[in-house]
């Protein structure tokens, strides 16, 4: 995210202006320069379907042959698939509202090809074997498209499906795992561990950290394991390197029992139920050492399950809040006016991924699954509600990817952490 002259500047960083200037890109120093150089509306360059033109395709995605879609002048069937219910629910229903936010604006416009855009909500409540039956489902009853997972260890089970029936999904998973199982906008285990550990110890200083982890998430068990890593080769001391169940009521007995290894940090990587409830007992507990919550638990739901004075005790590691974007005020004005409520997190990643995949689909003139993949292999610069989009077409990921510190206001809301950008120094606002 890079901010000129044209772009709004977020009020707690607007004494950097002058000093944003284009910088190399790089996934270790953390928010990586995402800015177009015009100002991006929502019904401009986002709904005129633009990306670089394609010839060939640069990567051997594995992705079967086409399946059959709807097919003639009935509408455009797009599935997103995420938690709709559940502990994670507030995450699944901003991702669905972000992408029919993106299919509402493009059919205003004339939808794909001249025919409409449906978004079909795939529940697969942050479960496998639930996923594995809605998306069985979904593809029997026919689909054009899907975005989603958000679920690492659910997409590692649905992704393959989509794939076999011919479709390119958009994921939102984060496990490298997940690697060319279609394409995804948001940032990876591997971009997002160096930031996190480069934050813990140039930021907080930490020389000791202990570590509370999910077992039972393919993404949350990698992420923990390559930030022990990090740290340790940087010669940090890990603690303690704990393992908790999710779903409990508390987590008061192990957030206790890694305080009494006397780390500087308790790193919590965790989805937002579990890493709510081990800030709030940090908290209550009056724990020294600082609290940090992963990426997994980068969502409004944090703030709700920890309470605001908790959450405003922890840092998360994050991407953006989507009013940060260069042109995130006016995402979210669309959305608030469309839906009544803020967007979430993940709500202005499901619409760049619904206009990214409608985008191919205009060029290349509908779902062929060879022609999208040929298409989105050569997307560099592609402007949406979350910067500027470039795929890797060796993994199907964006590259680079946008991943902060984020803390949280006294209004319950998240915003890049000021304190961890003056410390951090990332490129985009310190150049060398």
């Amino acid at each position: 995210m890079l901010w000129a002259d044209s772009h709004p500047v977020p009020p707690h960083l607007s004494k950097w202006k002058g000093r944003a200037r284009c910088a190399e890109r790089t996934l270790l120093v953390g928010y990586v320069p995402q800015m177009t150089t015009r100002p991006l509306a929502l019904a401009g360059a986002f709904l005129a379907l633009t990306l670089a033109a394609c010839s060939t395709a640069s990567s051997g995605q594995a992705i079967s042959s086409p399946a059959a879609s709807s097919g003639g002048s009935g509408p455009i069937r797009i599935g997103v698939e995420g938690p709709l219910s559940g502990d994670q629910s507030v995450t699944g229903v901003g991702m669905v509202n972000g992408a029919q936010l993106a299919a509402t604006d493009l059919n205003a416009k004339g939808g794909i090809n001249g025919r409409q855009i449906e978004i079909v909500p795939i529940d697969d409540a942050a479960d496998a074997a639930t996923g594995v039956t809605a998306a069985t489902a979904a593809i029997a009853a026919g689909l054009d498209g899907v975005v989603g997972p958000y679920n690492s260890g659910v997409g590692i089970e649905t992704l393959p499906l989509y794939l076999k029936a011919g479709l390119v999904p958009i994921r939102l998973t984060s496990n490298s795992s997940t690697n060319s199982m279609g394409y995804t906008l948001q940032p990876m285990d591997y971009q997002i561990a160096p930031v996190a550990a480069k934050g813990l110890t140039t930021w907080l200083g930490a020389k000791k950290v202990a570590i509370l982890y999910d077992t039972t998430q393919n993404y949350t068990t990698d992420l923990a394991e390559s930030l022990k890593s990090e740290l340790e080769a940087a010669g940090v001391v890990v603690t303690a390197f704990t393992p908790i169940e999710p779903g409990q009521k508390s987590y008061d007995a192990q957030v206790k029992t890694a305080a009494a290894t006397s780390p500087d940090v308790i790193y919590a990587a965790t989805y937002f139920p579990e890493g709510g409830l081990i800030a709030k007992a940090m908290l209550n507990q009056k724990v020294t050492a600082k609290c940090v919550a992963d990426f997994a638990s980068a969502d409004p739901g944090f703030i709700t399950t920890a309470g605001n004075a908790a959450a405003m005790n922890c840092p998360v590691v994050g991407v953006p809040s989507p009013g940060e974007f260069p042109e995130g005020k006016a995402f979210v004005d669309a959305y608030t006016a469309a839906f009544g409520t803020a967007p979430g997190t993940w709500s202005p990643y499901t619409y760049d991924s619904v206009g990214i995949l409608a985008a191919a689909a205009a060029a290349t003139g509908g779902f062929d699954a060879t022609k999208l993949t040929a298409f989105l292999n050569e997307a560099k610069d592609w402007p949406g509600a979350t910067g500027l989009v470039t795929l890797d077409p060796a993994t199907g990921n964006r590259d680079p990817a946008t991943v902060v510190f984020l803390d949280v206001d006294e209004a319950g809301e998240f915003h890049v952490d000021e304190a961890w950008a003056t410390a951090a120094k990332p490129l985009w606002l310190f150049p060398s």
